[in-house]
């Protein structure tokens, strides 16, 4: 038979029991009603941003995102937030939300396009590179992180393709300052900038004319083995362009006029042939 002890452990069990069970529902009704909150929230921003107000779209993000911190709305109001500034060209906002999203929420699925984000807001920004180099130092050094970290991802792609641009443009600024030196006659200082072209941004549209231009600095200060050391180079990599044709007149100051004469021949021989070909029906 059970004693009074026993039945008023018994009994208390029981209450605990059911106060816990009681506090466990009420928290999930409660987690379960934050969420259609934050679900209502996020709702209105997105209805914002395809509205076209951007700005009251990411104040809606962050608020969903604030709101529940817990769910797993909260980082993808986080990464909205970011992209309704970027569309808006509040590129610094963005840059500041995507930096924040990167530090709170290190493992989530869509780090590879926070960061690629991030190097589209830095891109955006390039406007002049003859000022301003930070913007295409950022975005560089951005799309490079995005390639080497996440090369299987969707974004790796554009992100080699945006490098291939900022090389271009960087190498055009190099191009731009050497070509200053030349004129200057700043010879060491010339061939400085073409040779960054012809060493760093290799891949570039410019690169052949940075090796004619070094031809070019090395044949007018009378260093002509170095001069047809990257004459020949320009030869085997770019034989038919427009400057190895360039390159090709400085050594032999007769090759255009050679050029045109040659076409005159040709330009004559055909016209004796066309004359016989008349004949035959005369």
């Amino acid at each position: 038979m059970l004693t009074f002890r026993a039945l008023y452990f018994l009994l208390s069990l029981f209450i605990l029991v059911s106060c816990s069970k009681n506090n466990i529902e009420k928290s999930v009704i409660k987690e379960k009603s934050l969420e259609l909150q934050v679900l209502e929230v996020y709702n209105i921003g997105k209805d914002a941003l395809e509205g076209g107000d951007v700005l009251y779209a990411a104040k809606k993000f962050n608020e969903a995102e604030i709101l529940f911190p817990q769910s797993d709305w909260a980082p993808k109001s986080a990464l909205m937030a970011a992209y309704s500034y970027y569309v808006q060209d509040y590129y610094g906002d963005s840059i500041a939300e995507l930096e924040r999203f990167i530090r709170v929420y290190p493992y989530h699925k869509d780090i590879p396009y926070a960061h690629y984000l991030m190097g589209m807001c830095y891109f955006e920004q390039i406007v002049d590179e003859k000022k301003d180099l930070q913007s295409i130092k950022n975005a560089k050094i951005k799309f490079d992180y995005v390639l080497k970290e996440y090369t299987n991802t969707e974004y790796a792609l554009d992100a080699e393709f945006k490098i291939s641009l900022i090389n271009d443009i960087l190498a055009s600024k190099e191009m731009y300052i050497g070509r200053y030196y030349f004129e200057k006659k700043k010879w060491i200082s010339a061939i400085n900038r073409f040779r960054t072209v012809v060493d760093d941004y290799d891949t570039t549209i410019y690169t052949a004319e940075a090796l004619h231009r070094l031809v070019e600095v090395h044949y007018t200060i009378g260093l002509i083995d170095e001069a047809e050391k990257y004459a020949k180079l320009l030869g085997y990599n770019y034989g038919s362009s427009e400057w190895y044709q360039n390159t090709y007149s400085l050594f032999d100051k007769n090759y255009k006029i050679r050029k045109k004469s040659r076409f005159k021949e040709i330009k004559k021989k055909n016209k004796k042939t066309l004359k016989k070909f008349r004949t035959l029906f005369e």
